[in-house]
């Protein structure tokens, strides 16, 4: 048995301080996202100053703050046969996550997400998606789904066809085993560009959902935060709703749990949502109450950009300890 499984985008975070300038002279739009080829990767990281590098994209990131929380977590997605695919595999497996996937020979190279973070913690992404899109069915291994409490799956690497029948095949699998499906909506554009194949994902396959204020309200199309909450309630068995400073809310069935923001000095936000995914499954798989999974969620989150990286670097066991 495993806590935790994670299905995403195995990308190399690199992470890297900037102005203001530095983003206006690589024409980037401070706290976006934007896809880049292989050559704009390699001359923006040429151009970029030295950075943390790390295993990343956002459900490994998610796995990595639950397994230093103590759970018991594994994770597949696609590298290359490549360094940095080397550099992810020894990255995400020294952190305590079981990485069976195998890698991708002959094709694209390893995924990177180059980051820039300014002073206002505000973090600008620049990602090459490379080998990870690559993943598809073949790549769910039904005796490690089988065996996860919890089937956890980005909305990031929802773009490509074969990796939506991977998300489905990861679901049915989870299911038949009796197990559950949780689903990170990831981005408001990923919601756009896919909504119908996102609604037909969450109301018929997901069993525990997280999402921003603004994903949700883009899942549903509506202008509120109460309607939005409303949908989903009706449709999703649980649901784990950010909204920054305001915290989160929890919602099961007729069940609200308003969970306040921790207390945090804001230094980089990458991976906050991951972190806090993190906290509440960590949580949950331990058998916590929600008002507590939201708890660890919030704590994990704070950790997180209090500091510069996705990793964490407190004690998050004591952290699982301290909240009951």
């Amino acid at each position: 048995m495993i806590d935790i499984l994670g299905i995403g985008n195995a990308i190399v975070d690199v992470v890297s301080r900037a102005d203001d300038a530095f983003l206006s002279r690589h024409d980037m739009h401070k706290g976006g996202m934007m896809l880049i080829d292989a050559a704009q990767a390699e001359a923006l990281y040429a151009a970029m100053p030295p950075g943390i590098e790390s295993s990343g994209g956002s459900a490994g990131n998610t796995c990595a703050v639950a397994a230093a929380m103590g759970a018991k977590v594994a994770y597949i997605g696609k590298v290359a046969d490549d360094q940095l695919g080397a550099v992810f595999r020894h990255d995400i497996k020294a952190i305590g996550v079981d990485f069976p996937s195998s890698p991708l020979v002959g094709g694209a190279p390893t995924a990177r997400c180059l980051i820039l973070v300014t002073p206002d913690g505000q973090r600008t992404m620049n990602t090459f998606l490379g080998a990870c899109v690559t993943l598809d069915e073949s790549d769910i291994d039904p005796a490690l789904v089988a065996s996860a409490a919890v089937t956890y799956m980005e909305g990031y690497l929802f773009d490509p066809p074969a990796a939506q029948a991977a998300f489905y095949k990861a679901a049915s699998l989870a299911h038949t085993a009796g197990r559950q499906v949780a689903l990170s909506l990831s981005d408001a554009f990923c919601v756009n560009r896919h909504r119908t194949a996102f609604r037909d994902l969450v109301a018929g396959h997901v069993d525990i959902l997280f999402a921003n204020e603004t994903e949700i309200t883009a899942l549903y199309e509506t202008n509120t935060w109460e309607e939005a909450a409303s949908a989903v309630r009706r449709e999703v068995g649980l649901a784990a709703l950010t909204r920054s400073e305001a915290g989160s809310v929890i919602l099961r069935g007729d069940e609200t749990v308003v969970i306040p923001a921790a207390p945090a000095l804001v230094v980089d936000t990458t991976g906050a949502g991951d972190a806090y995914a993190a906290g509440f499954l960590a949580g949950l798989t331990a058998g916590k109450s929600l008002a507590a999974c939201g708890r660890l969620g919030s704590l994990a989150a704070a950790e997180v950009i209090g500091h510069y990286g996705a990793r964490p670097e407190a004690d998050l066991r004591g952290m699982m300890a301290g909240v009951g």
